[in-house]
């Protein structure tokens, strides 16, 4: 034990000679002991730096005799190339070190999602609420190409405080999408998560709905700007985007006949929705949002709440029919559980039959809203569900023949974290979608492929578009292909 100490002593001794302040003039010393042993060998008749040169000339010589020029020439050159590795790798360690503390990912990780993931699929997720933060945080880890729509008619909370106040759009939902697609820097993300519990005029206030509202008053009322700035502090990837730029209400009428105006009263309300609008009717889009979908090569509609988070952004102008329009593939989301006040009772089908009518989708029409529906199929344990007492949400029931009849396809996965949960896990649900997509687009290819060699010709659309490379379209070749774009399916 006592020579432990007497290390440790010893240790802390010479880093306390090390400091910034002492290292200088030790230096110094050291500097002018050699000069005071020049000066002594001098006075002895004793010239170092002639005895010096001939000893190198002596060394170098038997090292000619012993080794043949060439080489010797070529252990030097070694060396020389070795010793610039090392000293150019410590030079970028040390460079990229300011930019990377050991707190966050390595440089390999970095280069892997600014190069890899960023020849990952294009894909726009449309959606809102905690559903739609969840996928993203699975998706970032397949691609860096993602938008993220959201609707914008949140009026309650801490969102609708600041909608009235200060007429900013809701900051909620983007603000878990901004957080969802950040590092994983656990300190900021839960900054912005962070919400004040008391306070005058703060209690109920989220940091990040405060950040984003400051920073919009800031850029003169450019909530798009905003969006940027918070997305740069948190270092997210993709893009998050408010499917309209204006101030809209969400109205819910009532298969009872009643009116409900605001999301936050509809699902208050208790009723069997009939129909839903938002006031104004059909706002403006934001274009960057309908230039998203023209460019997308796979849309996810959902999960999230059906009437006040995926159906609202089918309402605004011009984004239900660029889905439509678009050449990419397409899913929806169906939500695990039901939600009381929105879709008591719904089953799958339900799900797709409300999304269709309010986009104007015509069943078994060509120019389809999405193609597939993504369901779950393993139930949660019976322990974890609520108590049967009244109206309680329920596990969204899979009625496939119904859903077909729709011309939808379906797609059943287990998509919970075992069966103890009642929310997708994100991973498994990200890992269901792009495992989907690329068995879908290999099948496209080969599709092309055929009707080619059938001696159908090539149309103008093939020549323009660029030819996807011919894969394997069985599911395991599928997941193999999407392994190339990120973590293991």
């Amino acid at each position: 034990m006592n020579e432990k100490k007497e290390k440790k002593k010893a240790k802390l001794q010479l880093q306390q000679l090390m400091l910034p302040g002492l290292k200088r003039w030790i230096g110094v010393m050291v500097i002018f002991v050699f000069v005071i042993g020049y000066g002594v060998l001098l006075l002895g008749g004793v010239h170092p730096l002639y005895m010096t040169s001939m000893l190198l000339h002596e060394l170098v010589q038997n090292a000619a005799e012993v080794l043949p020029h060439r080489i010797s020439g070529v252990i030097v050159i070694i060396l020389g190339i070795v010793g610039l590795l090392v000293a150019g790798t410590s030079m970028v360690r040390s460079i990229l070190g300011a930019y990377l503390p050991e707190d966050r990912e390595s440089i390999p990780e970095v280069l892997y999602k600014k190069r890899h993931l960023g020849r990952g699929p294009k894909v726009v997720v449309i959606g809102g609420g905690t559903g739609l933060s969840n996928l993203l945080k699975g998706l970032k880890v397949y691609t860096n190409n993602i938008t993220a729509v959201v609707t914008v008619g949140d009026d309650g909370g801490s969102s609708g405080r600041l909608r009235e106040e200060l007429g900013v759009l809701p900051p909620g939902d983007i603000r878990n999408c901004i957080t969802a697609l950040a590092d994983e820097e656990k300190l900021v993300t839960e900054l912005f998560q962070y919400r004040f519990k008391n306070g005058g005029g703060l209690e109920g206030h989220s940091f990040g709905n405060l950040f984003l509202s400051a920073v919009f008053a800031i850029t003169n009322g450019d909530m798009l700007e905003a969006v940027r700035v918070a997305s740069r502090v948190l270092n997210s990837c993709g893009q998050v985007l408010p499917a309209c730029l204006g101030n809209i209400s969400l109205v819910a009428e009532l298969e009872d006949g009643r009116v409900i105006h605001g999301e936050s009263k509809i699902t208050a309300a208790n009723g069997r929705i009939k129909r839903l609008s938002i006031d104004p009717v059909a706002p403006d889009a934001t274009p960057a949002v309908l230039d998203a979908i023209a460019n997308a090569e796979l849309i996810v509609l959902g999960p999230g709440s059906l009437y006040t988070s995926v159906i609202p952004n089918l309402l605004i102008k011009g984004i239900a029919p660029a889905v439509m329009h678009s050449s990419a593939l397409k899913i929806y989301v169906c939500n695990v559980m039901t939600q009381l006040g929105e879709t008591t009772d719904y089953s799958a089908a339900d799900h797709v039959e409300a999304l269709l009518e309010h986009s104007g989708a015509l069943k078994n029409s060509p120019e389809k809203l999405f193609q597939t529906v993504l369901v779950n199929n393993r139930m949660p344990d019976a322990e974890i569900l609520p108590t049967p007492k009244g109206d309680v949400p329920t596990p969204v029931i899979y009625d496939a023949e119904r859903v077909k009849s729709l011309g939808i396809e379906a797609e059943p996965h287990p998509l919970l974290i075992g069966s103890s949960t009642l929310h997708h896990d994100p991973e498994t649900l990200a890992k269901a979608i792009i495992a989907w997509f690329f068995r879908k687009k290999n099948k496209r290819v080969e599709f092309r492929d055929d009707i080619k060699g059938n001696g159908g010709g090539t149309s103008k659309s093939d020549q323009s578009s660029p030819k996807l490379p011919p894969q394997p379209s069985d599911q395991r070749s599928s997941q193999t292909a999407a392994k190339s774009f990120g973590a293991p399916v």
